[in-house]
């Protein structure tokens, strides 16, 4: 009985490492991004959703990288 113990400590502690990676990279993501240009991106977000039918801008159209 206690082996099955040590296991399920050691799986719970993977899956806490293996969330701390994920979480880990996605922060690394939001962070190379220039305050200018977030702020960019944002402004950018609201004019789209106040367009007439979510149709998205030609400007956003030719941007690399934007969802």
């Amino acid at each position: 009985m206690p082996i099955r113990w040590k296991l399920v400590g050691l799986a719970g502690l993977a899956g806490v490492a293996a969330t701390g990676v994920v979480v880990a990279r996605r922060r690394r993501d939001t962070s190379e991004v220039s305050p200018d240009e977030l702020r960019d991106r944002l402004h950018q977000r609201l004019a789209d959703v106040g367009s007439p039918n979510g149709a998205v801008s030609s400007e956003r159209q030719g941007v690399e990288g934007s969802p």
